[in-house]
């Protein structure tokens, strides 16, 4: 498909963006339209899946036919079977006359079915029957009627997840999943973000007779490294909440700051929905989107700053290959490591012109030492400057989480006095999961 074509589409359904992952998405979905085949799209909420979904009936031969969007979530378990398939008179209390359902009104056209993760576990089963062979039976009775509906489904969630769960049949994940269409998140579509706020914000301006609102730079790039978890919905939001509320039009990054949640703004990595998070997870403690990185930095930093002393040891001591003028540089640059280094002063050892000394090395074959304390401190050659012991920390440290959970267990135990409520409540935990915990690491507690 041509990037014109790939155009025209977007400017018939009114999508805008130049992302490449959105185009893709729209190629795909003009592409199987002329089928017959079931397409199942997923995305975030408000990422614009319902979009597709009516390029996939547009462009079908099913043109003309019925077009009908049910969100499944939205719909009471109690009466979901009978909104799709129909019921008849008597079929349950309240039901004072037969009904059709959706699956007999649009019977030549197209169903879309949204947030499809969320249907019971019978009505799968009923939905299966259709997809396979086109028959259903109206709750109540007994007889078997045909249909003609192609079903587009959608979801901001794991399929597979709920699968392995058991709370979505894993035959008719196949069967929807037949050709799958990915809607990519607003936060990874680049400038399209500024694109769609300007049409907002113009749109707005054209329904009330006010003028448009317009982006300095600096709030133009504040706005595209916003995550947007609403997505697109939420970026419309935002600019309708600026346009009323803003005397003056032309907004900059302080003013635009005021309607980003700050709790939102984080460029930090997190985990995808599906890989973890979940206080009982297996292996799990808590959330570990944040504290599972912030331990990992820790302990990247903590070995750098033993390779470091390593090779810095290595050029003093003339094992190195290179200068002690190069492991001065080496000091410098990694200055912010070592918290107790400090100036030379002048009329001390030289310090090779970049404000820093080297400490002389220790005699051969004694312990591994680096002293870390100012030259200033020291009144004469026979006084001993402090020196660390390095020397265990020359062979490679071995951190797994599973330790540091474990060490974490154990102070919060210890500093709740063996409560395991109150230590759960500070781990953010449940009491089960850290009975669990327990267990797992043979710890024990009051």
């Amino acid at each position: 498909m041509t990037n014109q074509e790939i155009s025209s589409i977007k400017q018939r359904f009114g999508i805008i963006g130049h992302a490449p992952a959105l185009n893709y998405a729209i190629q795909v979905a003009a592409q199987v339209a002329p089928t017959d085949m079931t397409v199942l799209i997923t995305g975030e909420s408000g990422s614009g899946k319902e979009s597709f979904s009516k390029i996939i009936h547009a462009l079908s031969p099913r043109k003309h036919g019925q077009f009908v969007a049910i969100n499944c979530g939205a719909i009471p378990e109690g009466t979901i079977d009978s909104e799709l398939f129909g019921h008849e008179k008597g079929a349950y209390t309240g039901a004072g006359e037969a009904r059709k359902g959706y699956f007999e009104v649009t019977d030549g056209g197209t169903i879309f079915l949204d947030e499809i993760a969320e249907m019971p576990l019978g009505t799968q089963a009923r939905l299966l029957r259709v997809l396979e062979n086109g028959e259903f039976i109206r709750v109540g009775s007994s007889k078997v009627q045909k249909t003609d509906v192609r079903v587009v489904a959608a979801t901001n969630v794991n399929l597979l997840d709920r699968v392995q769960a058991g709370k979505f049949r894993e035959d008719l994940y196949y069967r929807l999943n037949t050709v799958p269409i990915t809607v990519p998140p607003l936060r990874e579509r680049g400038d399209d973000i500024y694109l769609l706020f300007r049409k907002f914000a113009a749109d707005f301006s054209e329904k009330n007779r006010v003028r448009p609102i317009s982006l300095t730079p600096d709030a133009v790039r504040l706005l595209t490294r916003f995550r947007f978890p609403g997505n697109i919905r939420q970026l419309k939001n935002i600019a309708g909440q600026i346009s009323v509320l803003e005397m003056e039009r032309e907004i900059d990054a302080t003013r635009l700051a005021t309607y980003l949640p700050v709790a939102q703004t984080s460029q930090l990595p997190a985990l995808l929905p599906g890989h973890g998070g979940s206080a009982d997870a297996p292996g799990g403690i808590g959330s570990y989107s944040e504290r599972d990185i912030l331990y990992r930095l820790l302990f990247d930093m903590r070995r750098d700053m033993t390779d470091l002393k390593k090779v810095v040891l290595e050029l003093a001591t003339g094992a190195g290959p290179r200068p002690a003028a190069d492991a001065q540089e080496l000091l410098r640059q990694n200055s912010h490591l070592f918290s107790n280094l400090h100036d030379a002063p002048a009329d001390h050892a030289p310090d090779h012109g970049n404000g820093y000394y080297l400490p002389p090395g220790p005699p051969a074959g004694s312990p591994l030492r680096v002293e870390v304390g100012p030259a200033s401190n020291y009144a004469d050659d026979e006084d001993s400057p402090p020196t660390e012991d390095i020397s265990h920390e020359t062979e490679e440290e071995t951190l797994s989480l599973d330790a540091i959970e474990k060490e974490m267990i154990l102070k919060a135990l210890k500093k709740h006095h063996n409560k395991r409520k109150y230590a759960a409540q500070d781990l953010g935990i449940s009491e089960r999961t850290l009975y669990r915990k327990l267990k797992q690491y043979d710890l024990e507690a009051a």
